[in-house]
Formats: structure tokens, C-alpha cells, sequence
């Protein structure tokens, strides 16, 4: 296996003045689009139109991409099933590609509704935040049957932070926990996705990973700044139905695995 080391220093591309430019012409038109479509997108969930305001989330994160210059390729299929998508985490590019990729609501620790970027990010998609306590394992539950119980598809990320994208860190199980109940445990399914970030060329394998101490407005400038982008691959996996499994941990563990072994040439820690 290969380990990684969360708190190395990695110096990011610091942009020239052609790439501020191409950092201005990005960044300014997303942030614009965003803007623009979250009055429809209010509306429509004012009137309770879920599934309708996420198509025009994903309508904005796809142009977000398409400005960002930096192509998607999709292998597998969304899964039709409620229940919830788990993915490793690499970036706050996750938030665009796997809402391009299909129709899914994240969910996020409350604290990220607080950080600066990328909690107005999370807030505009439509985040479902929670607190992971032991004391909101009701609420979490709840949270889950009523998603479900509307035809609702669940995002979240297990591994608990972002890594270098080379690596997959052990899944957390404790949310999974709630899977497991009788009115939750027949509607449930599981679909593991590997999202894989290709580096520009001439450019390091953790290009567009983000962790550690790292700084918001420099990975933007970061990633931005690049006249020529690398590419995103989205792979789903064969969803797993929660009732063929017997606790969380074996659930969690079976979701890790496929999802790590969706890297080729990467081992997971």
C-alpha cells in the first residue's frame, strides 16, 4: 500500500499575469450564473419543486465547468433507487462534477454552512447539513426516511475530509448507522462512485487536490489559472442494497473497497 502524508507542504501554481487574466474570466462568469439562477432555483423550492431545482443546480455547475475548461466523462450509470451515493473527496470540485454527473442533495457537517466559499457553494446547491453526534442520530434518521421516502438520492463523503485525489482514506461508518432500521433498511441503496481527477499535462498527480491547510482564493487562482485543464472521470458503481448487508461496518467497509479500487494505478492508504 502506498500512505500518504496529510500534512506535506505542496507549493500550488502561483498564476502569471495572463493566468490572472484567465482567473477574471473564469471565476467572474461562475459567479454570475450562480447568482442568476438562484432566484428560479428559490422558487421552485418555495413550491416544494425539489427534483426541478436541482436540475437547474445542475444546469449551473455544469456551466461552471464548461467555463473552467476542464472536460467530464461519465462510465456507469446514476442509480435509480433512493438512498445514498458515497465518493471519495478530493476538491471543492466534487460539488460541480457529481451534481453534473446526476441529481443528488450533499450532505455536509453544519460547520461547512459557515466556511467562507465554500459554504455559500454547499448552501447554493441545496446542502443538507447535519451535526454528527451520537445525540442527532434521531434527526439524522428522520432526515434520511423523508429523502427516501421522496425518491430522493443523498450524497456524502465517509472518508470525513478532502484528500490529495490519489488516495481514498478509510470510510467513517457512523453514518451508515442510520441505514439500519426497519422502515429505512428495505428503502435503502448504496451506490459507490469513484470520481478521478486527471492532472494537466506536465503537471503533478495531486493537482487539484485540496486538504490540509491550504488556502480557499489560492486554490481557486490554482486551478483557474491554467490555460490548458486535465480532465474528470466519473465512475458509478453497482449499487449495494442495505438489507443484504448486516451492519454498518461491513456496509462501509464494502463501499470503501470498490470505491479505492475504481483508481487505477492509485491504492488506497
Amino acid at each position: 500500500m502506498i500512505g500518504w502524508d496529510a500534512e506535506h507542504d505542496v507549493d500550488l501554481d502561483r498564476p502569471t499575469p495572463l493566468g490572472w487574466g484567465l482567473v477574471a474570466l473564469r471565476f467572474i462568469p461562475c459567479v454570475l450564473i450562480i447568482m442568476l439562477l438562484m432566484i428560479p432555483l428559490i422558487l421552485l423550492r418555495a413550491f416544494g419543486l425539489w427534483q426541478a431545482g436541482q436540475f437547474v443546480v445542475r444546469l449551473a455547475c455544469w456551466s461552471c465547468l464548461k467555463i473552467i475548461g476542464i472536460p467530464l466523462t461519465i462510465t456507469g450509470k446514476p442509480m435509480q433507487h433512493a438512498g445514498v451515493v458515497v465518493a471519495n473527496h478530493s476538491s471543492w470540485l466534487d460539488i460541480l462534477t457529481l451534481n453534473v454527473s446526476q441529481r443528488v442533495f450533499f450532505v455536509a457537517k453544519s460547520e461547512v454552512r459557515d466556511w467562507p466559499a465554500i459554504g455559500t457553494m454547499a448552501r447554493s446547491v441545496g446542502t443538507v447539513f447535519i451535526r454528527r453526534r451520537r445525540g442527532d442520530a434521531k434527526r439524522q434518521h428522520d432526515l434520511f426516511l423523508d429523502h427516501a421516502q421522496k425518491g430522493h438520492k443523498l450524497l456524502f463523503f465517509p472518508e470525513g475530509t478532502s484528500t490529495d485525489g490519489c488516495h481514498v482514506l478509510p470510510f467513517r461508518s457512523s453514518l451508515f448507522q442510520a441505514f439500519f432500521t426497519p422502515d429505512l433498511a428495505h428503502l435503502m441503496w448504496v451506490q459507490p462512485v469513484t470520481v478521478l481527477y486527471n492532472a494537466p499535462n506536465g503537471k503533478r498527480a495531486d493537482f487539484y487536490g485540496f486538504w490540509g491547510e491550504m488556502e480557499m482564493f489560492e486554490h481557486f487562482a490554482h486551478v483557474l489559472s491554467q490555460t490548458r485543464q486535465g480532465r474528470i472521470e466519473v465512475v458509478f458503481h453497482t449499487p449495494l442494497k442495505v438489507e443484504d448487508f448486516t451492519d454498518r461496518k461491513t456496509l462501509s467497509d464494502t463501499a470503501y473497497r470498490i470505491v479505492a479500487g475504481g483508481m487505477p494505478n492509485r491504492l488506497p492508504n
